[in-house]
């Protein structure tokens, strides 16, 4: 198994991942009878999506000897009313590396190719800015 979710009440989760006994906590947002205290199942999703891009490009800098200290991303979620649903996620990662041509390419290649890129439905938006500084 990879984790265990509890329902804490009050429309919270608490998340465990067994390996390592790291938790996340949840919360329904405020427009679907929440709190919005927490990340929401949602969030998650979308935090997920910058999250593994940013690991798939640090395993490649790794792999290819590209500066990869600098990084950050800010994420945006847009839900859909009806069916309520996740319609867009926009990201923009903040890059100060001093990357030629090429590591752009390989590493803006790479963000596209994680897992939750590839596992989420292709109606959903995915908009992906990398902004160079």
């Amino acid at each position: 198994m990879t984790s265990k979710v509890v329902y804490k009440g009050n429309l919270r989760t608490q998340c465990i991942h067994l390996q390592s006994g790291s938790e996340i906590n949840t919360d329904a947002p405020t427009d679907n009878n929440g709190k919005g205290e927490l990340f929401s199942p949602t969030d998650t999703v979308a935090t997920g999506l910058a999250s593994c891009m940013i690991t798939v490009m640090g395993i490649k800098a790794e792999q290819s000897d590209i500066a990869f200290n600098n990084i950050s991303a800010d994420v945006l979620k847009v839900m859909k009313s009806n069916p309520r649903q996740i319609g867009e996620i926009h990201i923009t990662f903040h890059i100060q590396e001093s990357w030629n041509d090429k590591e752009k390419a390989i590493m803006e290649r790479t963000a596209f190719t994680c897992p939750v890129a590839k596992s989420l439905h292709p109606d959903l938006k995915q908009e992906i800015i990398f902004n160079y500084s």
